[in-house]
């Protein structure tokens, strides 16, 4: 069957005034989600507290994220964030304890990490953790090897990003995981810069633990995310941070212990955010009407494209230009980033930045007139903001 991407690019209006590449830091608005939202709004005016519908919606979030991640509800917990959603996980880990005293105190993250990954496992060492970061070559890619060195029998979990925030590179998760596995360390896989704009198969990835958000390439919005638990794990991990919908029974209102549910519920926390449950439901359900697989050649055609643009005007991208090697998200150093950031929004080109990098974030929205716009901008621009 053949995608109607023309179709499918009406159903976001933002799309008629801006050329929106800015999906990496908060998607295009679909008419649905809006939709969705409004509905939200009609319920509360009609009925007020809508208890029933609401936890349905939660249910049905959990649903559609294990569909999208090709995994089980029961191995899906619906997070505030991709930052509780570590915060959940981290608490269930020991560090000092005797089953790990001397041994097995070590977490390997990278220098491609977003903050709050780094943030947390640092945090850690309060309770014991050693940190250890494993950095990037002289060409601005981290090779296999550098992981390999790093990851040894005293490793218990290795907290990496799928993509790069700052440049778009794409690690090697299946070496990386595979490395991890033979020398007994857990993965966990932070996928926010590319669930929604890829295929994440958390089964054929073979990752112990992934997380990530609604807010970018699943288009949804802020406040919620999900972490995903290999369903082996579950049992043997118990959160301290934790809250009533953690709990075997909800309704149960026991506070003469913690009874943590025995699916990965138990990684949540208080009162979901309802009408956050709205749009992100919304939002998936594009996602798996499209589906991954087909997005992901869309995104690889248009970043092919792109960063063939770019070479011809002679501002090539820092991101990898394989295949393997990216995401969505492709870019180019500038000089005065910032400000070149404030000429294209002028333009009503919808960009974001980072360091010194000019990011553009593609989804299956996206189409060949808009490469077009953003390059003809930059070769404008190009005398003042390309560096050398």
């Amino acid at each position: 069957m053949i995608t109607d991407f023309k179709e499918l690019r009406s159903r976001f209006p933002v799309l008629e005034r801006k050329t929106y590449l800015n999906s990496g830091s908060y998607c295009a608005l679909a008419d649905t989600v809006k939709q969705a939202i409004n509905n939200y709004m009609d319920d509360r005016l009609l009925v007020g507290a809508n208890w029933d519908v609401w936890v349905m919606k939660n249910e049905s979030v959990r649903s559609l994220m294990a569909q999208v991640l090709r995994a089980e509800a029961d191995e899906i917990a619906v997070t505030a964030s991709a930052s509780a959603g570590i915060n959940a996980l981290a608490s269930a880990f020991n560090f000092t304890g005797r089953r790990h005293a001397g041994k097995r105190n070590k977490v390997v993250i990278s220098d491609f990490e977003f903050p709050t990954n780094a943030q947390i496992w640092h945090a850690q060492e309060l309770r014991g953790a050693r940190v250890v970061h494993v950095h990037r070559d002289a060409d601005g890619y981290i090779p296999l090897e550098h992981f390999e060195k790093a990851i040894d029998d005293e490793t218990q979990i290795v907290a990496v990003t799928q993509v790069c925030f700052r440049n778009g590179a794409r690690l090697d998760i299946p070496g990386i995981v595979k490395l991890a596995h033979a020398r007994g360390a857990k993965v966990m896989l932070d996928c926010y810069q590319a669930v929604g704009s890829m295929t994440v198969d958390v089964k054929k990835l073979d990752v112990d633990f992934a997380v990530g958000g609604m807010l970018k390439y699943l288009l949804g919005t802020a406040g919620l995310g999900f972490l995903y638990v290999r369903k082996e794990l579950i049992p043997e991990l118990t959160p301290t941070n934790t809250g009533w919908f953690a709990q075997a029974n909800i309704t149960a209102m026991d506070i003469t212990a913690n009874r943590p549910s025995p699916t990965a519920r138990r990684f949540e926390a208080g009162t979901p955010a309802v009408v956050n449950c709205y749009a992100v439901e919304a939002g998936l359900k594009i996602i798996l009407e499209v589906g991954t697989d087909v997005i992901e050649e869309r995104v690889k055609y248009l970043t092919r494209l792109y960063m063939d643009r770019l070479e011809e005007i002679e501002w090539p991208s820092i991101t990898p230009r394989e295949d393997a090697r990216h995401g969505p998200m492709i870019c180019v150093q500038a000089n005065q980033v910032a400000q070149l950031f404030g000429r294209l929004t002028e333009q009503d080109i919808v960009t974001s930045f980072r360091d010194d990098n000019l990011r553009a974030t593609f989804h299956f929205y996206n189409n060949e007139k808009d490469v077009e716009t953003i390059v003809q901008a930059l070769l404008g621009h190009r005398a003042e903001f390309r560096p050398g």
